[in-house]
């Protein structure tokens, strides 16, 4: 699930001792990890996923891009976003406004563990469940990544065999997203080389 949340104010983590309240300090400025103490909860979430219900304890991604650029919030205020790992994909239409409550509150109680009070500064939120990602932005199943980033689909096998230099069987389409190698989470890297992969077969 994705999580857009407008914040009154930055998380505490308890590390802003001597600065002024709701200044940004490092610990806001790079990619926050909650949820996972140990391998065994990772694992966990993810086979409770992969059974159809939501984790008990998600595994939480959080960035503030406001704690580095002041313009995507007015003063004072804040913008956070939220990558929630697992979530089933397949659920009948009807229980995704449960699910999507149920994953958000269980986010915000991991979030809660590690920044106390985070839930009280929440001023807007939207969630954005799998079947949400698949209509607004065609991501099939929900997928972040445009599709698993295990190992037998990555590298040459990415999106499929066959596909993975970038060109398609269709004269002139290129594909450059996270579906192609070396997959999401990778910024810019796929766009790159699929430009340079032009580059060269159209020179």
């Amino acid at each position: 699930m994705k999580i857009n949340l407008a914040l009154d104010r930055l998380p505490d983590f308890g590390h802003g001792r001597g600065r002024a309240p709701n200044t940004a300090g490092p610990e806001h400025r790079g990619t926050i990890h909650a949820g996972a103490t140990d391998l065994d909860a990772i694992d966990a979430a993810f086979e409770e996923a992969r059974a159809g219900r939501m984790p008990e304890r998600p595994i939480v991604e959080l960035t503030l891009p406001s704690a580095v650029d002041g313009t995507l919030a007015p003063p004072g205020r804040h913008v956070a976003s939220l990558f929630v790992q697992w979530c089933p994909h397949e659920a009948p239409a009807n229980a995704w406004p449960g699910l999507r409550e149920t994953i958000f509150e269980r986010a915000c109680a991991v979030l809660d563990e590690v920044a106390p009070g985070f839930s009280e500064s929440i001023v807007h939120r939207e969630v954005l469940a799998p079947p949400d990602l698949e209509s607004l932005f065609g991501l099939t199943g929900g997928n972040l990544f445009h599709g698993a980033m295990t190992p037998d689909r990555l590298a040459m096998m990415r999106p499929v065999p066959g596909w993975s230099r970038y060109a398609t069987p269709i004269d002139g389409l290129y594909l450059c997203g996270a579906g192609t190698h070396p997959g999401g989470g990778v910024m810019g890297a796929c766009g790159r080389n699929a430009a340079r992969e032009i580059l060269r077969t159209t020179r």
